[in-house]
């Protein structure tokens, strides 16, 4: 009788012990876990500053002048640097070395003294672009010309009135005029040439900045060559976009002899630093590896002698203020000319009328003015009234050839050339495979590892069964970021350690973290750079190409944070089976290069809502600014999912569900 009536307090007793136990070591909700895991650890502002910071202290100072010749020849090492080893970096040498490729069809007669004429040319084979040539009536041999660029005009491309009506004075002036379209407006204003995609041409191995700089050079390339055309007297002008296109051709090709670029670059400092009152810039405007030791000042010091007028707008509404530029932009380069003798050849005028962005009347007329002067024209004061004379968009039409390529479409016609040669069979092949691919790797992503000085303990909660410790993590770099610890209270310190990534943050994270905490893991959450709460409402995108062109790649610098923080969760915890589950594209890819870099850190990656090839990034397509850490220059070119699987061995590396679109 002892036996029976103590058996069901025996029971009893073990049943509310197990209860309690499995509470203890983490029976978790995920919706008791989410108000933890979303607290902000590093603000939003801090994140910024930090970023801005590590970036200032990478731009290149201005150069020194020391003399003609030293600069002369310094000049010219720019340039084939920066045409040979950034701009053309992938691109095909008959292309970039073509002759110009342009169709004559037909003429505008205006019975004003000018006429137009509707030209079409190649940029690229299958990729062409369209111009308008505003030429006198009367045409003498050897008469002045101006290749005039858009900026972001918008649908109206090149048909903007105040574009047509600088051409129309240029034209009534006895000089040639070319206006061209630009990519994503007008005529090319496909969704495939939106700028963004010029990341997509890194991917696949052919620097973006390559078909903006050769669309804009077949235009001086026709001037050149016109059997009208004064080859001393070339000039180049474009407001915004175009005042950027100005300074980047100009400095780049020595056939320009007279530059006015309009509202169109700053100091890489100035952008950072006063970028409320600007404008980080399109992706081409910080093109890969474009700014690394080296910034717009150098851009302005190379046209020395060169005669050069900088306007700006004293309030720009858009992007570049007067006085914000000046210092490091005018006041940087002014010494360049004094070395030849030609302080006057690099003019300054501030816009104030209307002082914001624009290229109205009054800058207008500062153009025709240095132009006039230094072709050796009779000075051109003031504009003669063209706005009975602006043509429509239609009239103004030339039209693309039926399947016309865009900046996408090359994309992907580069990426279906890519070919890789296969991982050998044999296993003592295979070990130095691997090593040369994880030595490839390193070079492609730039990486540089980092080191943790200090992890700071913000918070603890310590209920329901469940700890955590809240981190913000300091970088040597100057860089932090921040991660949520958690585990079940009564869980063995031996046991298994996950690292939890997902592409909306930790916030989003709630139902991974508390399904790995429910096996009886610890878990740390973590947002690396550029994800999270730490980075919402601040664009993201246009920090990382800021990266990108200073030659640094995010991919690498956030694969670095990881590898460091697992080295230091793997040393805390004491255990060596260190997992990584990632949810979305941008942590899986984070997650395998990383694993792939260091392959013994980790013993397994478990990815969701992932892409099974980083051709997805092409076909979906994926743009920059969803993922801008994917875009790595070459790194398709050299590397898909299964090749960095291949080189992350012993980690196990699982896709456990694809995104929605890639399933698609």
């Amino acid at each position: 009788m002892r036996l029976v009536r103590h058996r069901p307090i025996v029971v009893g007793s073990m049943l509310l012990t197990f209860l309690f136990s499995a509470n203890a070591l983490g029976q978790s909700d995920p919706d008791d876990l989410a108000p933890v895991l979303r607290d902000e650890i590093l603000a939003p502002s801090a994140a910024l500053f930090q970023m801005k910071a590590y970036i200032l202290s990478r731009v290149a100072p201005p150069p020194t002048p020391v003399s003609a010749q030293q600069w002369t020849e310094e000049a010219q090492r720019l340039r084939r640097h920066i045409l040979q080893d950034v701009v053309f970096h992938g691109w095909p040498d008959e292309w970039v070395n073509s002759p110009p490729k342009f169709e004559d069809l037909g003429v505008i007669d205006t019975g004003l003294g000018y006429r137009l004429r509707k030209l079409r040319y190649e940029i690229v084979p299958g990729f062409q672009s369209v111009a308008i040539l505003y030429e006198p009536e009367k045409l003498p041999s050897k008469v002045p010309a101006i290749l005039n660029l858009n900026g972001h005009v918008g649908p109206p491309g090149k048909a903007v009135e105040y574009k047509q009506k600088r051409c129309i004075n240029f034209a009534r002036h006895g000089i040639l005029a070319l206006s061209l379209e630009w990519f994503s407006f007008g005529e090319l204003r496909d969704e495939g040439n939106q700028h963004g995609y010029a990341a997509h041409l890194d991917l696949v191995g052919a620097n973006g900045l390559g078909i903006f700089l050769l669309e804009m050079r077949r235009g001086l390339d026709y001037l050149y060559n016109h059997p009208s055309v004064d080859r001393n007297r070339l000039g180049v002008t474009g407001l915004s976009g175009g005042g950027w296109q100005t300074i980047f051709l100009s400095s780049l090709d020595d056939r320009v002899k007279v530059a006015v670029p309009v509202a169109g670059f700053s100091s890489l400092t100035t952008k950072v630093e006063a970028r409320k009152y600007g404008d980080l810039g399109d992706l081409e405007q910080n093109g890969t590896d474009l700014l690394f030791d080296l910034d717009y000042t150098h851009l302005v010091a190379m046209m020395a002698p060169r005669p050069t007028l900088l306007i700006y707008n004293a309030e720009d509404d858009c992007c570049f203020r007067a006085p914000l530029v000046k210092p490091l932009i005018y006041d940087g380069a002014k010494p360049f000319f004094r070395l030849y003798g030609k302080d006057d050849a690099l003019q300054w005028y501030e816009n104030r009328d209307p002082g914001t962005h624009n290229y109205q009347l009054s800058n207008r007329e500062q153009a025709y003015r240095f132009f006039s002067q230094q072709f050796g024209l009779p000075l051109i004061e003031k504009e003669i009234p063209g706005g009975q004379e602006i043509k429509s968009y239609d009239e103004l039409l030339v039209g693309l050839p039926k399947g016309n390529l865009t900046i996408l479409d090359l994309a992907r016609q580069f990426a279906r050339g890519i070919t890789r040669s296969s991982a050998p069979s044999a296993s003592s092949a295979k070990a130095a495979w691997a090593i040369s691919e994880r030595q490839k790797l390193n070079s492609v992503v730039r990486y540089k590892s980092v080191h943790l000085t200090r992890a700071w303990a913000l918070a603890n909660t310590k209920n329901k069964g469940v700890e955590t410790l809240s981190y913000l993590f300091e970088m040597n770099n100057g860089l932090s970021f921040s991660g949520v610890w958690l585990r079940g209270i009564l869980t063995p310190s031996e046991n298994p350690v996950t690292i939890v990534l997902h592409d909306q943050g930790r916030k989003a994270a709630a139902s991974d973290v508390s399904d790995r905490v429910n096996r009886d893991e610890e878990v740390l959450a973590l947002d690396l750079s550029f994800f999270g709460d730490a980075w919402k409402d601040l664009e993201p995108f246009s920090y990382a190409q800021i990266l990108d062109s200073q030659g640094d790649r995010a991919l690498g610098m956030q694969s670095a944070q990881l590898i460091e923080i697992a080295q230091w969760l793997r040393k805390r915890s004491g255990t060596r089976k260190l997992r990584l589950e990632s949810r979305g594209i941008r942590t899986q890819t984070i997650a395998i290069v990383a694993a792939a870099l260091q392959p013994e850190l980790f013993s397994e990656l478990v990815a969701h809502d992932a892409m099974p090839s980083l051709d997805f990034l092409l076909r979906a397509p994926v743009t920059f600014e969803q993922a801008p850490e994917l875009f790595c220059l070459d790194l398709y070119k050299h590397f898909d999912i299964d090749r960095l699987t291949a080189i992350a061995a012993p980690t196990q590396v699982k896709v456990e569900s694809l995104a929605r679109a890639a399933q698609r």
